[in-house]
């Protein structure tokens, strides 16, 4: 079920509308009897609902509950007895069985953990990971009640390798809180340390794979331009404002955000710093920006710092291209950004090549080695012409 009537022909028409499910896992899906529709109907035939809405921000940093707010309401309205309801949106510890909760009891006169069953499973997906998928990565499961938990169980059981119970549904939810935003703040240490290592002529990424040799007690993080997609930038913005209505401010999420936003801006004075060594200066020049998704081998670009960099470059006078050969066009303020064919030739016109996402098509282009010059910001490419963020 889905709101969006383009998704739905899309499907039908055999067309994936996300990078993880190929045009072929659709046909396959579709062969073994599975339909979409925007029909709710479907809803009161179903004995499982899973919930997998998005839970952006409102624009004053605080949770956007609106679509798992219409989303509960909507399952409600149509949920037979005896359903599961499963949410696995990301949000924060007391959703479940709190908004979610009164709003199905309310709305369908049914009760939790007598006459239906709730559940929570935080979804993990690593878009573009070619070792794990759904199937075999842990499922962490949590029941408002023990029925509940074991049906839930059951349910993930079915098509994943390992599930992975908790005991209540908070911690469930906090659990994946607790993931991105461990991501989020190491992420941002190794982003100022890759600007006091500049500073000081270290070279960060020989650092971090001198520091990788320990088996024990340390996991990689490497710096990049900033970090972007629905969920390193946002939820730990959940969970900073659960602790903040409890009057204590979560300084390391505040300061993790702060680094990260000023990426872009510092990969900016980067570019400027490079352009002028070769005496050059951005305003005028022609820079090609390779990967403007938010991560490597994706097409997505929510929250991609691709955007806010293409930004400051125009403002300081740039002009700019970009190839991705997962994106066919991108926009930056008024501007329609559509993607060059290939990199060759792509010499001839750019001054500086800015590698922002180590694509499939881009880091194994043989046309690299003729670009003038190549700022890294991801550490991946070697040779004379590059220059390492």
């Amino acid at each position: 079920f889905d709101l969006s009537n383009d998704v739905i022909r899309g499907l039908d028409s055999g067309k994936s509308h996300i990078d993880d499910l190929s045009d072929e896992d659709v046909a396959s899906m579709y062969s073994s009897g599975f339909e979409a529709t925007t029909n709710t109907e479907c809803i009161s035939l179903s004995d499982v609902v899973v919930i997998c809405v998005p839970t952006p921000l409102m624009g004053d940093g605080s949770p956007n509950m609106e679509m798992i707010i219409e989303a509960s309401r909507t399952v409600a309205s149509s949920m037979k007895p005896s359903s599961l309801v499963i949410l696995e949106s990301t949000t924060y510890p007391g959703t479940t069985d709190g908004t979610v909760l009164n709003l199905l009891e309310e709305i369908s006169g049914l009760k939790a953990g007598s006459e239906f069953s709730l559940a929570y499973s935080p979804e993990r997906i690593d878009p573009g990971n070619p070792d794990f998928g759904i199937r075999n990565t842990p499922k962490i499961v949590a029941g408002y009640t023990e029925n509940c938990k074991e049906r839930v169980v059951a349910f993930y059981g079915e098509f994943i390798e390992k599930v992975e119970p908790v005991s209540g549904l908070k911690e469930a939810e906090m659990a994946k809180l607790l993931e991105n935003t461990y991501r989020h703040i190491n992420i941002a240490l190794v982003n100022e340390m890759a600007i006091f290592c500049h500073e000081l002529d270290i070279d960060l990424w020989e650092v971090i794979r001198a520091a990788k040799t320990k088996p024990f007690g340390f996991e990689a993080f490497y710096p990049g331009p900033g970090v972007g997609g629905h969920c390193i930038p946002i939820d730990p913005n959940y969970l900073s404002w659960l602790v903040q209505s409890l009057g204590y401010e979560f300084r390391f999420v505040e300061l993790a955000k702060e680094i990260s936003n000023h990426m872009p801006d510092y990969v900016s004075s980067r570019i400027k710093e490079s352009l002028e060594k070769e005496g050059k200066t951005v305003a005028g020049a022609n820079i090609l920006i390779l990967g403007v998704s938010y991560k490597a081998n994706s097409s997505d670009q929510r929250e991609t710092p691709a955007r806010p960099l293409a930004e400051a470059l125009i403002g300081s006078g740039a002009n700019l291209r970009f190839f991705d050969p997962f994106v066919n066009f991108f926009v930056v303020g008024d501007d329609r950004f559509e993607t060059i064919e290939s990199l060759e030739g792509a010499s001839d016109w750019a001054d500086l090549f800015v590698l922002l996402q180590p694509h499939r098509g881009i880091i194994d282009n043989k046309h690299l080695d003729t670009a003038k010059k190549i700022f890294d910001t991801r550490g991946v490419l070697t040779g004379q012409n590059v220059e390492k963020l």
